[in-house]
């Protein structure tokens, strides 16, 4: 079985807008739930789930009923079509979709809607009666449209976007590769790439044949404000928030400076996906000795309360919350345990999937105060789901 992640956000997402269009109650049910916030007007933002962190807007029918949910892609649109080459349908349904992709990078330029340049022009201002140049700073425009993209210093190096292609084919030795997905985002201030990894990480093979896919992508800022980054990742990048779940949820990452040596400084950058994929190959036997190793109910619940300790003077909130925590992930375990069987594995996926989908997100609206007392509840998801791993591999030994 494969766990595409990609798959699932689409599926979550087309459930997410045919539910708004059909259910006004559904809707507001979810908003009770805490699943989404309203953040004013007719902007909402997703708190739960695999698209948590994204902000959309619903058009609502003359008796205030909601309508329609619109997502918002972050694709770049100013040339009137969206900036997106894919392989595979994305969720919003936009951009240049071939089937089984291709491998010339020019003709995935052109599909991308990114066969364009980024040049380097003085920062101009206007002071008294006349024109003067800002002493080292310059604004990087956009040569298709001609629009300003960000301003930036003497030594950024413009990274044009068929460099971020020849960047990736470099670093795996293969000038053949499938390109997945590329595109630009915020009118041009960002774009991407993204190549299919050659060997997947697959757990219990000949049995649950769990396929964890991952993918190589680089993703470039025109604009000044951030270096470029390569990651490894499980999510094939086709719009705004999947960019964003990409960088969050990377295996590993890597920045490159834009510097004139930034794209050209290959032997780091290999070593370092070297030792990812390393990594990913060590990950893969230890979750079959997961697999292999079955876990009492009680055990369990042990790993639970080893990961969200609960002190006796706690106030009586939180320990409701404790124990709603606990009889909630009781219950994921023994929905995965008749899909995975009652094992190590199960009891992992189901600690994962709960940080990853279930956990509530503080709103940073609601103050400092509340969300540093929620992480100190909750603790760090990634800090729990390595506390997690190490726990339950000393059970296999």
């Amino acid at each position: 079985m494969t766990h595409d992640v990609n798959t699932a956000f689409a599926q979550e997402k087309a459930g997410q807008i045919e539910d708004a269009r059909a259910q006004a109650r559904a809707f507001q049910d979810r908003i009770d739930r805490g699943e989404i916030e309203h953040l004013g007007a007719d902007r909402y933002r997703v708190r739960t789930g695999l698209d948590a962190g994204e902000v959309f807007t619903v058009r609502r029918g003359v008796r205030g009923e909601v309508e329609e949910s619109l997502a918002r892609h972050g694709l770049d649109t100013t040339t009137g079509t969206a900036a997106l080459y894919t392989t595979i349908p994305a969720w919003h349904g936009l951009g240049a979709v071939i089937p089984g992709g291709i491998t010339d990078v020019d003709e995935v330029l052109k599909l991308a809607r990114i066969d364009w340049e980024v040049v380097k022009r003085p920062a101009l201002f206007e002071w008294d009666d006349g024109i003067h140049a800002a002493t080292g700073r310059y604004v990087t425009v956009r040569s298709d449209t001609s629009r300003a993209l960000g301003t930036v210093g003497d030594r950024y190096e413009v990274f044009q976007n068929a460099h971020i292609f020849r960047f990736l084919q470099d670093l795996v030795e293969e000038h053949d590769a499938v390109w997945e997905s590329a595109g630009a985002l915020r009118g041009g201030r960002k774009v991407f790439v993204t190549m299919r990894m050659p060997h997947s990480i697959v757990i219990d093979r000949g049995g649950l044949d769990d396929e964890i896919v991952l993918y190589l992508a680089a993703i470039n800022s025109h604009d000044g404000t951030s270096a470029a980054e390569s990651v490894v990742t499980p999510w094939r990048i086709a719009c705004g928030n999947t960019e964003r779940f990409a960088s969050r949820d990377a295996v590993h990452r890597w920045g490159i400076r834009h510097t004139k040596s930034g794209l050209t400084t290959l032997d780091e950058a290999r070593r370092t996906l070297g030792l990812t994929l390393a990594y990913a190959n060590a990950f893969e036997a230890e979750e079959n000795h997961l697999v292999r190793t079955d876990l009492l109910i009680d055990e369990f619940h042990d790993l639970i309360d080893s990961l969200w300790t609960v002190d006796e003077d706690a106030t009586d909130a939180a320990k409701t919350s404790a124990r709603a925590r606990h009889d909630h992930l009781d219950g994921m375990f023994r929905d995965r345990a008749r899909r995975l069987g009652r094992t190590a594995y199960a009891a992992e996926r189901t600690v994962t999937d709960y940080l990853d989908h279930d956990l509530r997100v503080v709103s940073r609206d609601l103050g400092d105060e509340l969300a540093r007392a929620q992480r100190a509840l909750e603790g760090g998801a990634d800090d729990l789901k390595s506390q997690a791993h190490r726990q339950l591999l000393l059970r296999t030994r």
